[in-house]
């Protein structure tokens, strides 16, 4: 049958034709020899030929089914991209590649001038984080996490932690960051103990947590938020992961996370939505984290979204502007907001009190902070000078 679609389709494709013949067809020739009149095997030559022909057809078929699934999988991904592009989205998914072999289709025609590195190092994350879920995926399958999460400790209400800081003590409620490392500034603490530190976090008054699980470029881990966990630290735990598979967000909940960060720089929209109704089924709360206005735009025209958080700093340049946070909340935006009782995080480059208050005058009830408090030799005391008073109860 394959032979016959090959030969219909000769005229258009005669390249391809004659690779798959050369792949299929060529190896084979040497077994159909003439076989001697009067040989003891004459009377079998019709039942070899059979076989042979069989096992040629079982062997094209496999390797045609094998290129197209490899097209099919390549030719989402460019779909993926395409949409995400058309949503504002710059960060690649994964490195650029061109059309597998045999590829006849919509993207056939595309020059892949844009190579294989990475843009800036929210892309170089994401491009590694890819190949590491790929591979914890293959260890832990989503049906063995479904099957962990009867073990799980129960989750913690999160937005409920902060709204409760933020009415308590007038400011801000503080998501302290566990964070040993980052890309920009190196090792922030040598000396880091993650139960510890989030102990003196919790006795500075922080009403959550975030911990960093990213190994690679944050030297952190999912054994931290594990720890912390089952250390009895009672603060509602933040996953702070980059996320870029449903698959993440199940596992993030059998290690012991409340919550769990999206970012709309890397997620497009139908994304987020799916993810967004992942948490919700597991109960896990979603901090969705946009940079600038049009990624304010879109996760504000998702339904459901009850927790965004404004990052002061562009991951792309790294660079941080804290008065991002008071452009991102003006006008129509933050009208919207305010209407539908979004909590909203100020995220990077907080470090004084007066910090603190322009980001509170702008509209935020949260602030999450790390480089700032993780580096005082005690954090519950790093906490008291970034808000410029005791704000334990």
């Amino acid at each position: 049958m394959e032979a016959s679609i090959s030969l219909r389709a000769a005229a258009n494709t005669p390249t391809r034709v004659v690779a798959l013949q050369s792949i299929h067809l060529k190896p084979r020739l040497r077994f159909f020899k003439p076989t001697p009149v009067g040989s003891s095997m004459a009377h079998n030559t019709p039942l070899s030929i059979q076989a042979q022909k069989s096992e040629l057809k079982e062997a094209s078929a496999e390797i045609t089914e094998r290129d197209a699934l490899k097209i099919k999988e390549w030719e989402v991904g460019m779909f993926r991209d395409e949409v995400a592009a058309s949503q504002g989205i710059r960060i690649r998914r994964r490195p650029p590649t061109g059309p597998p072999l045999h590829y006849v289709g919509p993207f056939e025609f595309r020059i892949q001038n844009e190579g294989n590195t990475p843009r800036n190092i929210l892309e170089e994350i994401v491009w590694h984080k890819d190949l590491e879920v790929s591979q914890m995926k293959e260890r832990e399958p989503l049906p063995v996490l479904k099957k962990a999460l009867e073990n799980a400790p129960p989750v913690r209400d999160f937005i409920g932690a902060l709204k409760t800081a933020n009415l308590q003590t007038g400011l801000p409620g503080l998501i302290a960051e566990v964070k040993k490392a980052s890309p920009s500034r190196g090792v922030l603490r040598e000396d880091f103990d993650p139960v510890e530190i989030a102990k003196a976090y919790e006795k500075g008054g922080a009403a959550c947590l975030s911990v960093l699980t990213d190994q690679k470029y944050f030297q952190g881990g999912f054994e931290n938020l594990e720890k912390i966990r089952n250390s009895g630290v009672k603060c509602p735990l933040l996953c702070k992961e980059f996320v870029i598979d449903a698959w993440q967000i199940y596992y993030a909940r059998t290690k012991g996370a409340d919550a769990i960060l999206l970012i709309a720089a890397v997620l497009p929209d139908l994304d987020i939505k799916y993810m967004t109704k992942i948490c919700k089924l597991l109960g896990l709360t979603p901090l969705v984290e946009v940079h600038d206005e049009r990624e304010m735009d879109r996760v504000l025209g998702i339904d459901g979204i009850e927790l965004i958080g404004i990052n002061n700093r562009n991951l792309e340049t790294f660079k941080v502007d804290i008065s991002n946070t008071k452009n991102l909340l003006q006008g129509e935006r933050g009208r919207i907001i305010r209407e539908r009782g979004i909590i909203v995080v100020g995220e990077s480059g907080l470090f004084t009190p007066a910090d603190i208050a322009y980001v509170q005058e702008a509209g935020v009830k949260a602030v999450l902070v790390g480089e700032s408090i993780v580096k005082q030799d005690d954090p519950s005391k790093g906490i008291v000078g970034l808000f410029g008073k005791d704000i334990s109860c």
